[in-house]
């Protein structure tokens, strides 16, 4: 009958409702299928209407509940009735950046791969994917970078990038690159603009040597931003690049193509690379970018 539960079979009689009122469902077979039960947020001994807003510095997440759990650790809610740990707040209001610590009851900086970007918060968030962060106490999602780069490069024609771009390259960022095109075929670099910050020394460095040896002859190297383009032959069939960063000032980077050629066109290439016409015009440099 309504307002009555059966959990048992064989059982003679049937167990009431807490709290009943003659409300539910006629044939239920526990107490979770009697009607009325209190809402995430509200709570009462027996776990049934009439029901109670959980306290402030409390919450509960679940309906049909007998009581409340404590925020603990100091942490207040704004409000009677919470339903998510998420609005437990610090009584000390933390700048973004920083998490209230409720062992210590102080605010703390968000450790490296973590960010917050609001005030007052008990946690920090992850960074999406495989990003990380260059340091602790980062306040937005755009400080998560992505820290891949590197590799081995073969086809007729592909492209070589800072890790993260077009976004600011991580610190302490170390990529090496092997180009080894198909047989016969030579390797044109264009450089449209590259952005690494201006220091002292040479902070942040690309460099690119004409074999797959990281000891071979330098063909091109720089640590400074040229928002000229630059084109140039890889002088060999390999070409063996690395980009390092240090652990100071980031920037965008680069994302640089290469092109193959067949190698009886070598002497063609190098003449009209070599001739100051190819950047005389903006109109020739924006078609080289």
């Amino acid at each position: 009958m309504p307002g009555t539960y059966q959990d048992t079979e064989g059982q003679l009689s049937c167990t009431p409702c807490p709290s009943s009122d003659g409300l539910g469902l006629a044939g239920a077979r526990n107490v979770s299928e009697c009607g009325g039960q209190c809402s995430p947020g509200f709570f009462l001994a027996d776990g049934f209407k009439p029901c109670q807003a959980c306290p402030v510095g409390t919450y509960q997440p679940e309906p049909g509940r007998t009581g409340c759990f404590p925020c603990g650790g100091g942490l207040l809610t704004k409000h009677e009735g919470t339903t998510s740990f998420q609005d437990c707040e610090a009584k000390v209001h933390c700048s973004p950046g920083h998490h209230y610590n409720t062992t210590t009851h102080s605010c703390i900086r968000c450790p490296v791969g973590t960010y917050q970007p609001e005030f007052g918060q008990n946690h920090c968030i992850t960074c999406p994917g495989n990003t990380s962060t260059d340091f602790d106490g980062s306040t937005n999602v755009t400080h998560c970078k992505n820290q891949h780069c590197g590799g081995e490069l073969g086809d007729y024609t592909g492209y070589i990038e800072s890790p993260n771009y077009p976004g600011d390259y991580p610190a302490n960022a170390e990529c090496v690159w092997h180009i080894a095109p198909p047989p016969k075929r030579r390797i044109l670099i264009v450089v449209p603009e590259i952005f690494l910050p201006i220091e002292d020394e040479c902070g942040d460095v690309l460099v690119m040597r004409k074999s797959a040896s990281p000891t071979s002859i330098t063909t091109y190297e720089t640590c400074q931003t040229y928002e000229r383009p630059i084109a140039f032959t890889s002088r060999s069939q390999k070409l063996w690049i690395q980009f390092k960063s240090n652990e100071g000032n980031s920037g965008k980077g680069f994302q640089v193509p290469y092109v193959t050629y067949d190698e009886d066109y070598q002497q063609l290439i190098e003449d009209i690379v070599r001739d100051g016409c190819l950047y005389a015009s903006e109109n020739h440099q924006e078609i080289l970018k």
